[in-house]
């Protein structure tokens, strides 16, 4: 995604980075020219500082050397410390007009000496998660932009907002290396502070009749509750929901730029579902006297963030979810008004397996509201035309499947009004009219709906199909139940683990 580019841009961060591995300590070395002291990390004890040259080499200090592109940050543990480094990544487009990555190669260095048997035991437990951790996926980062903040919030922050170091900008909740982040912040290495999100990044180019038109995707995980499917449900007492996650679709044509942000997330009150080897574990609601003091409090965030909320729950009206969807409604009803809407849409029962089409009753409820609360706007001056004030939240039971259908459904709605209003769609065109940009665009959906369900499940999304091709296939249908039952194994024999290296 491409526009005009930051009156004050943030301090550069270093893009690349020599490492210098000697027996005592990690020396990382600026290759990219934006600075010329280098940063020392103690390999016994993790303890940092800058120096202004490498330590003396010779015959018996040879060490070995490898090419990193960030430090995201130091692990610390009971046996030491740990400090986590990029080792490969891949460029897969633009933001704001700066170059945005996805980390495709982590490696932890161990900062610490085992000494006694007992620390070298726990160091072998450690050592297994943080293998574990080294495959964490979904994983983004721009060395200019901030990729935590929505494009509305961004541009009311301003420019002197925007000449803080990156990690200052940063939404903590989104930052998946916040924590990593704070030895760093300790000892001030402004120019290492590389935040991460967790999530997707994925934009098209097509064109729509003579204009040209980009639409991008940005996912953001919340870390606040991270978790796997099955062993992280509901929300905890302070109010953040499992499965938490941002979506924004930003567009762009003719020099203007339009966002809308859309959430998901488990319903919002404690619950919990404890895995024990059959298909679908029973749902559990934990303490229900503080239900609606949970829920409360997760909606008056989400409206200190976003203004008003409608909340759409998906799930079934009978059995194990109807429990769930009894206990929202009514644990909702007291804060019911003009800004916080309820809606119940029993997925299952109206769209079946096969007639997602009739997701236009859905819109047919929500429509007055979308169209209430906007979307934000910037005219080719990059001047507000139009803000968003009011957001969706979706959820089903895992808020993955279900939930990624409906929210396609919202953002394919809200990208056609964008372009009616600035006449790249007529007043009654859609996007289905113009068959390369629909296809497109539905991939788009299907890979950030992929994305989002395999960091919580190990699988893509069911019913991707659809958001994919339009309508349910037979091959689709196949590989439901194919993810269905990789979902199974993952929640029982490995998920655990998983939920550990968390």
């Amino acid at each position: 995604m491409d526009a005009p580019k930051d009156a004050s841009p943030s301090p550069k961060l270093h893009t690349r980075l020599r490492v210098w591995e000697f027996a005592d300590r990690y020396v990382f070395e600026p290759v990219d020219g934006l600075a010329d002291l280098f940063l020392s990390i103690s390999r016994t004890n993790g303890s940092m500082n800058l120096v202004q040259e490498l330590p003396p080499r010779g015959p018996s200090a040879n060490p070995k050397v490898r090419i990193v592109f960030g430090v995201v940050g130091v692990l610390k543990l009971a046996v030491g410390s740990c400090c986590l480094v990029i080792t490969d990544r891949d460029c897969v487009g633009s933001y704001m007009g700066h170059a945005v990555f996805k980390v495709t190669g982590l490696k932890f260095l161990p900062c610490t000496t085992a000494s006694s048997a007992e620390q070298k035991k726990m160091e072998s437990e450690f050592s297994d998660l943080l293998d574990a951790a080294e495959r964490s996926i979904g994983l983004y980062f721009s060395y200019e932009a901030n990729l935590t903040l929505t494009l509305q919030r961004l541009y009311d922050l301003g420019d002197t907002f925007k000449a803080l170091p990156l990690w200052k900008q940063a939404e903590r909740r989104f930052m998946w290396n916040g924590y990593l982040l704070e030895p760093l912040i300790e000892n001030k290495l402004d120019q290492y502070l590389l935040p991460v999100i967790q999530g997707s990044f994925q934009n098209i180019h097509a064109e729509v009749g003579s204009d040209k038109v980009v639409v991008t995707m940005i996912a953001r995980r919340c870390t606040r509750r991270i978790g796997t499917r099955c062993w992280r449900r509901g929300a905890d007492p302070e109010g953040y929901a499992a499965n938490f996650v941002e979506s924004e679709q930003i567009m762009q044509t003719k020099g203007y730029t339009a966002s809308y942000v859309q959430v998901r997330g488990s319903m919002p009150f404690l619950w919990e579902q404890i895995v024990d080897l059959t298909y679908k574990p029973s749902f559990d609601i934990v303490r229900v006297e503080e239900a609606a003091r949970v829920l409360e409090r997760h909606y008056h965030d989400l409206q200190k963030k976003y203004g008003a909320v409608v909340g759409i729950d998906l799930v079934n009206t009978t059995g194990g979810e109807g429990r769930l969807y009894e206990r929202y409604a009514k644990s909702i009803e007291p804060i019911l008004s003009e800004d916080i809407r309820f809606i119940h849409f029993d997925f299952h029962k109206i769209c079946g397996h096969i007639h997602f089409e009739r997701l236009s009753q859905l819109y047919d409820q929500i429509e007055d509201y979308l169209k209430k609360h906007k979307y934000f706007l910037l005219d080719d001056q990059g001047k507000k035309m139009a803000g968003q004030t009011g957001t969706v939240r979706t959820n089903c039971v895992d808020c993955l499947d279900r939930t990624n259908v409906t929210q396609s459904m919202v953002g394919r709605k809200t990208l056609e009004s964008q372009l009616q209003q600035l006449g790249v769609l007529g007043g009654n065109d859609t996007i289905s009219n113009h068959p390369a940009f629909d296809a497109d665009y539905k991939v788009l959906w299907a890979n950030h709906g992929d994305a989002i369900s395999t960091q919580y499940s190990g699988t893509p999304a069911l019913k991707g199909d659809f958001v994919r091709y339009g309508k349910r296939t037979t091959q689709g249908i196949l590989n439901d139940l194919w993810n269905a039952l990789a979902r199974y194994y993952f929640n029982n024999f490995a998920d655990g683990t998983k939920q550990d290296r968390f």
